[in-house]
């Protein structure tokens, strides 16, 4: 039984879906817990890739690099300034960093940190993260997730540079983490349907998940999932999707593809 005493639907027995085990991803599937597979984003992208699942919630770079995927419409993780969990810690002026270690879970928060750091001048070495423990040694480092709120709410010796907050200062536009994305021949009004659906229970059902969550204390989980996260895609989403994919083009060698939009409606009842 889900957590509104509802039976959860198994329409998602027809498809493989995937999700990131994150707070922040929690209302986006609610009520399908037990028929989504939770792993990393970038685990998720390979998954997606190699056709073993056909929808998974992954970061908006895997969606805008491959053309065949479409993107289900007013559906997003999303923040409008400060994000909280997505950020660079560093020990030294931005301007002093020469290294970063990252954590390569998400393409897109790596993505992001280049294009934030390219536009102070600053073009760093970037290495590959080996463990949660390292990132209280190393002068700079970008931490998403889950790790990441665990991180600001320890004893670390980092000033924290907010991704979202840069971003917002750098564009004046939110910015768009990760969404829905659907392989070709899969956009099923079935699959759509649930996946909205699943949205909407859980933004309605919010205070509930807020309670039912252990993770972090309760104050935080309120704040993070009620005012920072934001799970719309509409109009200012989109424009700053098209802007990442402007900036995100100037910086990549394999091509960007415009955003490919499915819309599913759901009946009022």
């Amino acid at each position: 039984m889900t957590a509104d005493g509802d039976k959860p639907t198994n329409i998602l027995s027809s498809f493989r879906i995937g999700s990131v085990p994150y707070l922040n991803s929690i209302p986006l599937t609610c009520g399908l817990e037990n028929q989504v597979i939770f792993a990393p984003p970038s685990q998720l992208a390979c998954m997606l890739e190699n056709e073993t699942l056909d929808a998974a919630l992954v970061s908006i770079t895997e969606a805008l690099l491959h053309p065949g995927y479409a993107i289900l419409d007013d559906v997003a993780v999303a923040c409008n300034g400060p994000v909280i969990s997505v950020f660079l810690a560093t020990k030294v002026p931005l301007t002093s960093i020469e290294v970063v270690h990252c954590d390569p879970a998400s393409l897109t928060s790596i993505n992001l940190l280049k294009i934030l750091l390219k536009a102070k001048g600053v073009q760093p070495q970037w290495h590959p993260l080996s463990s949660y423990e390292e990132s209280f040694e190393k002068d700079a480092v970008l931490l998403i997730g889950d790790p990441a709120i665990a991180f600001i709410q320890a004893d670390h010796a980092h000033r924290i540079w907010d991704l979202g907050a840069a971003w917002k200062e750098l564009t004046g536009l939110p910015f768009v983490f990760a969404v829905w994305a659907i392989r070709e021949g899969y956009e099923d009004p079935a699959l759509l349907s649930c996946l909205m659906s699943a949205k909407l229970k859980g933004i309605a059902q919010l205070p509930a998940l807020i309670e039912r969550e252990s993770r972090f204390d309760p104050d935080f989980r309120k704040k993070y999932l009620g005012k920072t996260i934001q799970y719309d895609l509409g109009e200012r989403e989109k424009t700053a999707i098209h802007c990442f994919m402007e900036k995100l083009a100037g910086g990549l060698d394999q091509k960007v593809y415009p955003p490919r939009f499915v819309y599913h409606e759901i009946p009022k009842k």
